[in-house]
């Protein structure tokens, strides 16, 4: 019996020691499984600092080699432009000119036939509509006019009449063919007659039978001036008011006679005025119009976006003339100046890369490269500066 409490017990605590092993391979086996402990998140997180420490050096190193790195949202972000490398260079003409009214943007609108004035409808500096009435004439010749109308056209309905009398009897037999044949010929006379009559009334401006009549502007506009008086007394061709048309208006310079032969219509040129600067194109050259023929060529220009002051504003203009097509030119923004070395920054994939190039001539904003591009490259235009201020700090980071 003795024996058998004694076999019990080594049992029972040879069981307990292979629960004790098993909780511990257990407990081993769920430490292995178990969340990191602060030793391993420690450890965690100096690798990942490491990483991104390592990727800030990469920028860093990117940007020391003059590569700057942007994601397409950053490049969206920093509003830089980028634009391509354009043909063209040459030398810079400068200019003084003027804003002017176009040649169908104002009208000296005056009676066609003499009369007197007998009422007044606008005033200097009202907006009128094309075809508006600017005066009311009273004219004897407009009378005349219209009464000669009358008549002309009485005389031709009364040959057509005619004629149509002798068809009617020629083909009956009482009279000859020959007969109908001239009265048609009278008819068609007379009706030429009333037509001419009919065309001078409406060029006298369709006076009634009394000879009142309207004076009206030709174009919209704005009345600048009234030259006339009620009671007062216009004769044919006298002007009544001038109107003008604000938004009819273009840039005019006066330019040297061997200009004319360079410039031509289509080309850029910019210019500066009381607004500040934009860009304008050449609408047309026209040489040997300037005043009192002195020989000097006239050049027009239209802005290209911009809304241009008032006519009778001084303005100045640059044009491009020279070597045309032979040489690369980009926009002036995009030259930057990197550790005393004049680059552009050409688009790469991811970014940009700051190519050292050789400037040429300035002109109309523009800057002509003589070394340096090959004309193929997508370069950053405007807001590249901001390429500049980033690359210098990747070089300060990667320095420190």
């Amino acid at each position: 019996m003795r024996e058998s409490r004694s076999t019990k017990t080594l049992l029972f605590v040879g069981v307990a020691a292979l629960v004790m092993i098993g909780a511990g391979g257990l407990y081993v086996a769920k430490g292995q499984l178990s969340p990191p402990t602060e030793t391993t998140a420690t450890a965690k997180a100096e690798g990942e600092h490491a990483k991104e420490g390592g990727h800030a050096d990469s920028e860093a190193a990117a940007a020391a080699e003059g590569v700057v790195l942007l994601t397409p949202e950053q490049l969206r972000a920093t509003g830089i432009q980028v634009a391509a490398v354009s043909r063209g260079g040459g030398g810079e003409t400068r200019l003084s000119g003027r804003v002017e009214t176009m040649i169908d943007g104002r009208a000296s609108v005056g009676a066609t036939v003499g009369g007197r004035v007998e009422r007044i409808l606008v005033t200097p500096g009202q907006t009128v509509r094309a075809g508006q009435a600017l005066v009311n004439l009273v004219s004897g010749d407009a009378a005349a006019l219209r009464a000669d109308a009358d008549a002309a056209e009485a005389a031709y309905v009364a040959a057509e009449q005619a004629h149509g009398r002798d068809e009617e009897l020629a083909n009956q037999g009482v009279v000859a063919r020959r007969e109908a044949e001239v009265s048609h010929a009278q008819a068609l006379s007379a009706q030429a007659s009333a037509r001419a009559a009919r065309a001078r009334v409406s060029a006298a401006g369709a006076p009634d039978g009394a000879g009142r009549l309207s004076v009206v502007s030709p174009i919209s506009g704005v009345v600048t001036s009234v030259q006339v008086g009620p009671g007062g007394f216009v004769p044919q061709g006298g002007v009544v008011a001038e109107v003008t048309n604000p938004s009819r208006i273009e840039l005019v310079f006066n330019a040297p006679p061997q200009l004319a032969a360079e410039a031509h219509a289509g080309a850029r040129m910019r210019v500066a005025g009381p607004n500040g600067e934009f860009d304008a194109i050449i609408t047309g050259v026209a040489a040997d119009a300037g005043q009192q023929n002195s020989g000097a060529a006239v050049i027009r220009a239209r802005p290209e976006s911009a809304r241009l002051p008032p006519a009778g504003s001084l303005v100045s203009g640059s044009l491009v003339t020279g070597d045309g097509d032979q040489g690369l030119s980009v926009p002036s923004e995009a030259v930057q100046t990197v550790d005393g070395k004049t680059v552009v920054f050409v688009q790469i994939e991811g970014g940009f890369r700051a190519a050292q190039v050789l400037p040429g001539r300035q002109a109309g904003g523009r800057i002509e490269i003589v070394n340096g591009l090959n004309g193929s490259e997508r370069i950053a235009a405007a807001n590249a500066f901001l390429l500049k201020a980033e690359m210098a700090k990747g070089e300060a980071e990667h320095g420190h």
